[in-house]
């Protein structure tokens, strides 16, 4: 699949498995928040993937992928709501926001 070659993609499958390892780890009462995150980020790697299916520079595939860096905005906020929890050391929420940042930019330049 040609999705699979992108670097943004790959970007942003490894957050969302960096993201599942830590949320298992987090305490009792947070679960609105491992939702919402889990979600996100399932959201913009299929959104991306979907886009990138789609006709080259069509209006659905710009869709996509508008959808898909809103889910990056959405994972993001939900890191510093992790940090402001306490759930995550700014350090770790530093270094997956700067990978998100990376994958928005490069979805931002795809055709």
């Amino acid at each position: 699949m040609n999705h699979e070659k992108l670097e943004c993609y790959k970007q942003l499958v490894e957050v969302a498995e960096e993201v599942a390892r830590r949320m298992t780890s987090w305490p009792r009462g947070h679960g609105d928040l491992v939702d919402q995150l889990r979600r996100a980020t399932i959201s913009a790697v299929l959104n991306l993937a979907e886009g990138n299916g789609k006709q080259r520079h069509g209006l659905e595939r710009r869709r996509f992928f508008k959808i898909a860096r809103g889910s990056i905005a959405e994972v993001a906020a939900a890191l510093d709501l992790a940090l402001a929890f306490g759930l995550i050391h700014r350090r770790e929420q530093s270094s997956l926001k700067s990978r998100l940042r990376l994958a928005y930019v490069q979805i931002g330049a795809l055709p």
